[in-house]
């Protein structure tokens, strides 16, 4: 039995690449209009009331209740670094198809 149910579990994995539609949904809307919630002090703002800092640096999206940052992201070369780390949540409204 625990062999069928490893197998199971096996057949159910699939790779990254099978999430890009679902991803699709969650990137393309319009972000600033998404709601999230700090993982500082629990407390859910619309993403566009974060305050913004950075210029040339980057951008640093800090909450507006306790000043966490929330949200870094950096351009190096060809590349987009994003740190989320201090977003618990992040609730996007679902695009209709």
């Amino acid at each position: 039995m625990i062999k069928e149910s490893a197998m199971q579990s096996e057949d159910m994995r699939l790779d990254g690449n099978e999430a890009g539609g679902s991803l699709s949904e969650i990137f393309v809307p319009e972000m600033t209009a998404s709601r999230v919630t700090c993982a500082g002090c629990n407390r859910a703002h619309p993403m566009a009331t974060l305050l913004r800092y950075g210029q040339d640096m980057g951008l640093i999206l800090r909450c507006p209740s306790c000043n966490t940052a929330m949200l870094r992201m950096v351009r190096v070369r060809e590349q987009l670094h994003v740190d989320v780390s201090g977003t618990s949540f992040i609730t996007v409204d679902a695009v209709s198809t």
